[in-house]
């Protein structure tokens, strides 16, 4: 049998922003798989609060792109029955802090339907959500819990840090067969842009990327925080410090094994990330490292993260986030030792 050739949509290779990218990847789902239905709130004929749908209600349809009521625990419910029956729901909820209702369904029903039905019925749902702060957003509009999310069996929790990243691991969500909640980084929705190729190739799930290779230390970071590890790089390479850089790309299952291969090589790992310090994914990471790659560490493990209070109002925020000066000067402390 002759193998098919990818249909394209209207866009190819383009230059997109994140939000484009993750446009581009719902059409090309909606276009290739008659499963694949869309909801939540606006949605629809506004086209999303950050224009992530924008025209595909016009182009599919109420019966796949839908919008709901200002209900997050009814959506969540509702994506949980559509994919137990057959449908590959792709659910919109609009800022993070407003996932909480949503994580009964997450935690009770999306992430326990393999093993409650012994392999019967798969749970195959995404949640799309906004993922981190600083862009002067109000209460509840800035969190970051991806810790939380990665520490219920059975969901996938997956962070993309560029437009074409977000194109191919989007598809690839949509594609899986078990629940994946795909948090998009608000702070990098429009701050730049790159070439997207309406492929419709989904990326790896479940890997970290080496996107910048060194050999003095490991900077991990995933999501927004990945653009100030890679400008932290460039500054430590006029001092004279050589940053491997990882983004982590898939949270849950975490790919232990790229980390470990480049703290074997460096001796050293800083990690970076927006959410409050204490049982933040970093200390995870941090601990497998303890476990499996203490006899190639040269310095303790540093953290730099969000503190552990609420993220506060805009006028204030700057200094709650992680920034380039605090990265290196983690990596310096680093590089003091040995």
């Amino acid at each position: 049998m002759q193998a098919s050739v990818p249909r394209r949509c209207d866009q190819a290779m383009a230059e997109l922003n994140l939000v484009q990218a993750v446009n581009l990847a719902l059409a090309r789902a909606l276009l290739d798989d008659p499963d694949v239905v869309l909801f939540g709130q606006d949605i629809g004929i506004h086209g999303g609060v950050f224009r992530a749908t924008e025209g595909l209600y016009q182009r599919f349809g109420g019966k796949r792109v839908i919008d709901t009521p200002l209900d997050e625990m009814t959506i969540g419910g509702l994506a949980v029955g559509m994919a137990t029956q057959g449908l590959k729901p792709v659910c919109e909820i609009q800022f993070i802090g407003f996932i909480y209702p949503v994580l009964d369904n997450l935690a009770n029903h999306a992430g326990r339907m393999r093993t409650r039905t012994r392999g019967r019925l798969s749970c195959p749902l995404v949640v799309r959500t906004t993922h981190g702060g600083l862009v002067r957003a109000p209460e509840h509009h800035s969190d970051s819990v991806e810790a939380l999310l990665a520490h219920m069996p059975g969901l996938r929790v997956v962070i993309p840090s560029s437009p074409r990243q977000a194109y191919g691991l989007l598809l690839a969500a949509i594609r899986d067969p078990d629940p994946v909640v795909f948090l998009k980084p608000t702070r990098l929705y429009r701050a730049f842009r790159e070439e997207v190729d309406d492929d419709g190739m989904a990326a790896a799930l479940d890997r970290c990327i080496v996107t910048g290779e060194g050999a003095d230390l490991t900077l991990v970071a995933w999501g927004a925080m990945h653009a100030d590890a890679r400008a932290a790089r460039d500054e430590l390479l006029q001092r004279g410090i050589s940053a491997e850089v990882i983004d982590v790309a898939t949270l849950k299952p975490f790919d232990a094994d790229t980390l470990l291969a480049s703290v074997e090589k460096t001796g050293r790992c800083v990690i970076v990330h927006e959410a409050a310090r204490t049982c933040g994914f970093g200390a995870e990471i941090a601990a497998i490292i303890s476990e499996r790659a203490f006899p190639a560490l040269l310095a303790p493990v540093e953290r730099v993260t969000g503190y552990d209070t609420v993220v506060p109002m805009p006028r204030l925020e700057k200094a709650y986030f992680p920034d380039k000066r605090r990265i290196i000067e983690a990596c310096e402390r680093a590089m003091r030792y040995g």
